[in-house]
């Protein structure tokens, strides 16, 4: 896949042009739109959902979905009274239901002529640096071959992956990766609310233009028997995203036609950051520290304000265990989070060479010590 040029609209209403106008756009529906409240998946809804995204194709857009449901569509034909609690129960109700969500979207994609592709995602994807790429690569393939890739966290395998929320974080970090234009997150919800919207008196917000309109804001988490999403986890999704400068629209799944028009439907978050290199974007959202390193003040002030590279004198501590390549958090002496990089060090070399500059550890142990710990390409502020 190739960068392009993001669309670049004035803010206010004429942001919803750059929903209508996206080229490249991921949409994440919830178990809740898809499934019936008894565990088992709802046909119709399914072919709903697919409906839109394929006249979204025939309008020349690239689309990818990321779906929710297979633990949901594995409660039913299991015969469970409800969502298990235990990790093996949800993994046996993931591997029944996976498989029959993707046949029900081969199908349903089937009647447009388009094919659908599973791609089932772990936290190791977008946390190594070598998956990560990988997987870039794979859905730029997809993408070229008119595929429409439908996107999971594999969820019969996964084990920290199974929490609260985790396919709303999926969804922009998808985004990312494929360099999308607009991130659509659809439930059972028509968008953010200032309240409860099951309680009289909310109210829908319909823009959001930065964090500060939501102090105050009540994000509970879904009350659906089948669904553990919730508006806290879209809007974190929506904080990712647009910070990258995609746009991001959280609405309902029956408004997903309207939503994608460009219409005052749902919420609409604008960008609040600018389009950066994936590298950056995989390193401030997408990976998973191995370690800490925690530096003195001038190592801080250079990294954070100078935006230079960081080197051995300026490291205090290690913590960790990682390698020569792993991301790592970078901390001040009060151990507030500062940045995060990629080390070319390992965590048993680091000890012996921390506080002492580049020049004295080139003459005493060789050239090859004469180098950063962390290159300011390498690094990202957190």
């Amino acid at each position: 896949m190739t960068s392009r040029t993001p669309l670049t609209p004035p803010n206010g209403e004429d942001r919803r042009a750059a929903v209508a106008n996206a080229r490249r756009i991921v949409v994440k529906v919830g178990s809740s739109s898809l499934t019936t409240a008894d565990g088992h998946l709802d046909g119709e809804r399914v072919d709903r959902v697919v409906d839109v995204l394929a006249s979204q194709r025939a309008a020349g857009r690239t689309v990818l979905l990321v779906s929710s449901g297979a633990i949901a569509a594995g409660i039913g034909p299991l015969g469970m009274a409800g969502r298990p609690r235990d990790l093996a129960t949800l993994q046996a109700a993931a591997s029944v239901g996976q498989g029959l969500l993707m046949h029900r979207y081969t199908e349903s994609f089937r009647r447009h002529q388009l094919i659908a592709a599973q791609v089932l995602l772990t936290a190791e994807d977008v946390v190594r640096r070598s998956h990560y790429l990988n997987a870039h690569r794979a859905f730029g393939r997809l993408l070229t071959m008119g595929v429409v890739p439908v996107v999971n966290e594999n969820d019969a395998v996964a084990t920290q992956e199974i929490r609260f929320g985790d396919n709303d974080r999926l969804a922009a970090l998808v985004a990312l990766l494929v360099d999308a234009d607009l991130l659509v997150l659809l439930s059972d919800v028509d968008g953010v609310y200032d309240d409860d919207p099951r309680r009289g008196g909310a109210h829908r917000l319909d823009e959001v233009h930065d964090a500060a309109q939501l102090d105050g804001v009540l994000l509970g988490r879904s009350g659906s028997a089948v669904s553990t999403g919730g508006m806290a986890t879209k809007v974190d999704a929506a904080r990712i995203a647009t910070g990258s400068g995609i746009d991001v629209v959280v609405g309902a799944a029956d408004d997903a036609a309207a939503v994608l028009a460009g219409e005052r439907v749902g919420t609409h978050f604008h960008p609040s950051g600018q389009r950066t290199r994936s590298r950056l974007l995989w390193l401030a959202h997408a990976s998973a520290p191995r370690g800490r390193l925690v530096l003195d003040d001038g190592a801080v002030v250079a990294v954070v304000q100078r935006r230079m590279s960081l080197l051995p004198a300026g490291i205090v501590g290690v913590a960790g265990d990682f390698v020569a390549g792993d991301p790592v958090e970078l901390v001040d002496g009060r151990g507030t989070p500062v940045a995060r990089g990629l080390t070319t060090y390992s965590a048993g070399e680091l000890p012996a060479i921390i506080g002492r500059s580049t020049h004295d550890l080139a003459a005493e142990l060789g050239a090859e010590y004469e180098r950063e710990v962390i290159h300011r390409d390498d690094l990202v502020l957190m």
